[in-house]
């Protein structure tokens, strides 16, 4: 691991944090040992004074003539048994009757022995003639219960010291043993993390995170990302945007944001595919959905969006382009085939034929021109029903004008009305393509509340088994083509948006309805 990443500074502070532990638990345990064994001794020395002060021989000889002659044997046997510094005892003038050093018998004691000769029991580290030593004290009573002297029993500082130096080897094990657990432990802890991170420091990791934030926010194409139970770990604007969704959006389920449909079964890989094409809102939207995978286990899916509303719009305009472009050269094709028959009947001197003919020709094309323009007052829809008509003628269709179409003045938003009759009409057309006797019947009502469009064909009808499923986005019945399956989910969007409704029915071939109400 390098010393710079973000691993090694981890270690670093374990390894100080190991060490600091391990410093005051050593402290504490010397501690700890050190205060059982003062309190070890202490219950010890009090235990052999109360002792040595019940011993009916030393009461007894406190009155004799010369009681050290009887206290001390009987004292110093008791200290070697018990492995105790010194038992002295004294009178209440605190003269010595026993001590370890013969010398010192007949001597008052080194220390003060007021509280023990007041009835009190003493315990403490005091300074006497043999050393610093931990002794307790207590008084020493006759058969009536007076005090007639005191018993001290003690331990010298070098022997707890030693005691204690004893018990160092089994702390200092259990403290070393500590340290290269937690050490150990460290060290496994950092190279795991640094797998993890791949090395890199805190500044690194902070810098990635940015580019990745700056980059998700900066990028065109909406961005979501899922994880295994479709709780979404990552959006961009783009894709809140594109999909109308809420600010507070991290962590929250696929469901709680998205409504049932297309769009959800897309996100959440009901529906799989490259290039799916969803209507979300008003917008067309391109959808991309790949699986996660890391070291060999899927982690979610990210979801890519690409906004296609306005190149729908334009691949639909040049649709109209094409079409016309095609019927004017169908109508070429047909002028100049027409012009040669009027050709070859004057050339064989039929003038009337010839006449007749041309009359004929022009006044079916000019019947429709006529109907159209005196029923339907706007000129878009107008233009477009013309249109239309020389792309059904191209293919063999005939459009019809229904005899109750009227239109008698503009609508206020005839973009919407013209998406509807040109979904409608171009779906009838391509259903009667091919047919003996096929046609398409168009009728275009207005009134106050909105406008009623019919569509009726003479083609096979609708399944009755997908009339539920036809205005779905992404449901089509055709084969080829790359943005199938829109038309008629555009046209009942625009029919619920502005509060209106689109139906089918079969009556000989498919009957559309929709109702597109005024706007507001």
């Amino acid at each position: 691991m390098r010393p710079g990443s973000l691993s090694g500074q981890l270690l670093m502070m374990q390894l100080a944090l190991v060490i600091g532990i391990v410093v005051l638990t050593a402290a504490g345990s010397y501690a700890l040992v050190s205060s059982q064994i003062d309190e070890q001794y202490t219950q010890r020395a009090l235990a052999v004074a109360h002792s040595v002060a019940a011993t009916p021989d030393i009461v007894e000889a406190m009155a004799d003539p010369d009681p050290p002659k009887v206290i001390q044997p009987i004292a110093e046997a008791i200290r070697r048994s018990v492995g105790a510094s010194f038992v002295v005892v004294a009178n209440k003038e605190g003269i010595r009757y026993s001590h370890p050093n013969p010398d010192n018998i007949g001597k008052r004691v080194s220390t003060d022995p007021s509280a023990a000769l007041a009835g009190e029991e003493f315990v403490g580290w005091e300074d006497g003639t043999l050393g610093r030593s931990l002794r307790a004290k207590v008084p020493l009573k006759d058969g009536r219960g007076n005090v007639v002297g005191i018993v001290s029993v003690g331990f010298l500082e070098q022997e707890l010291s030693a005691r204690l130096g004893q018990a160092l080897p089994t702390v200092t094990l259990s403290v070393l043993l500590a340290a290269f657990v937690g050490l150990g432990g460290s060290l496994w802890l950092t190279r795991r993390f640094d797998r993890q991170t791949f090395g890199l420091g805190a500044r690194e990791i902070a810098g990635l995170l940015e580019q990745r934030d700056a980059m998700l926010h900066g990028i065109r194409e909406g961005v979501l990302a899922l994880d295994t139970d479709h709780r979404v770990t990552l959006v961009n604007d783009e894709a809140r945007r594109l999909l109308g969704l809420p600010a507070p959006i991290d962590g929250r389920r696929l469901d709680e944001l998205v409504p049932a449909g297309r769009v959800r079964e897309v996100l959440d890989g009901t529906a799989s595919g490259a290039d799916q094409v969803v209507i979300a809102g008003e917008r067309v939207l391109v959808a991309n959905r790949m699986p996660v995978v890391i070291r060999g286990n899927e982690v979610g899916a990210v979801v890519t969006l690409r906004d296609r509303t306005e190149l729908e719009s334009v691949l639909k305009e040049l649709d109209t382009v094409r079409g016309l472009a095609q019927a004017l050269r169908a109508q070429a094709h047909e002028f100049s085939n027409k012009l040669h028959v009027v050709g070859g009947l004057i050339e064989l001197g039929r003038l009337d034929e010839a006449i007749r003919f041309i009359t004929e020709t022009s006044l079916v094309h000019q019947e429709l021109v006529d109907l159209v323009q005196q029923r339907i007052a706007d000129p878009a829809l107008a233009a477009l029903l013309l249109a239309k008509a020389a792309l059904a003628n191209e293919r063999g269709v005939e459009l019809r004008l229904a005899s109750d179409a009227r239109l008698p003045s503009q609508v206020s938003d005839a973009r919407d009305l013209i998406t509807v009759v040109g979904n409608l009409v171009d779906n009838a057309i391509d259903a009667v393509s091919g047919r003996t006797d096929a046609w398409v019947e168009v009728s275009v009502h207005g009134e106050a509340e909105g406008v009623t469009v019919r569509v009726r064909d003479s083609g096979p009808g609708v399944d009755e088994r997908a009339v539920d499923e036809i205005f779905r986005e992404g449901f089509t019945t055709k084969s080829g083509g790359t943005h199938f399956g829109l038309g008629l989910a555009l046209v009942r969007q625009i029919a619920q948006r502005r509060g209106g409704w689109v139906r089918v029915a079969n009556e000989g071939g498919a009957v559309f309805t929709a109702l597109i109400p005024s706007a507001a």
